[in-house]
């Protein structure tokens, strides 16, 4: 499923998990927002088209960083008379993770995803059993420490069952895979080394 949004008079095309730069909104990191001015939702079931705005429609977002962009040079001159002036501008910029995509006030995605979780459903209860022993002894680990996790996808992974860097740390390829698909993080976990993160932090934890 995707969306068009606009915010700060651009419009950005976006999807579950991805991470955008938009000019600065307010907020500090790791806290929710949400972007109501939708132009577009489209899925599944088809493409609906604002006029110029979906009705209803809403898009919710976690803030990753406050940061700002590369410095641009802007220079001014007046032919004839000598004349120059130069300075330097860095636009302050705000990196969010897209959330959930609501549609005419329905968590469409959110019914969707538990669909496609459903069909492998049946071949994962015997990796959860590895998973079990771990979590009995050190459940409670700061799953925010990992790379790009926050509270809400820290609430998602609780919701998984994934509450330890012990948990992570003994992941298989088909856990990774399961985890991956139910939150269509499209290769994240990979990419970012979770597995080597959480064994880093379980071997400072002593």
């Amino acid at each position: 499923m995707f969306a068009v949004i606009k915010t700060g008079g651009k419009q950005y095309r976006v999807a579950p998990a991805d991470l955008i730069r938009v000019d600065r909104l307010d907020g500090e990191t790791g806290d929710a927002i949400a972007f109501d001015e939708v132009m577009m939702v489209g899925g599944d079931s088809g493409t609906t088209v604002g006029g110029p705005l979906v009705d209803g429609a809403k898009v919710t977002a976690e803030i990753v960083e406050q940061t700002r962009n590369d410095t641009i040079l802007v220079l001014k001159k007046r032919r004839r008379k000598n004349s120059k002036n130069s300075r330097g501008h860095r636009q302050q910029m705000t990196v969010v993770r897209i959330g959930d995509i609501l549609a005419d006030g329905k968590a469409a995605p959110a019914k969707a995803k538990p669909k496609k979780a459903e069909k492998p459903a049946a071949p994962k209860p015997e990796a959860a059993p590895e998973a079990a022993p771990v979590e009995a002894d050190t459940s409670g680990d700061d799953l925010k420490k990992l790379s790009g996790v926050g509270p809400v996808l820290e609430k998602k992974l609780h919701g998984l069952g994934v509450t330890s860097f012990d948990q992570i740390a003994a992941w298989t390829d088909e856990d990774i895979a399961r985890i991956d698909e139910a939150l269509d993080f499209k290769g994240r976990i990979e990419r970012e080394d979770w597995i080597g993160q959480a064994k880093q932090f379980i071997a400072d934890r002593g």
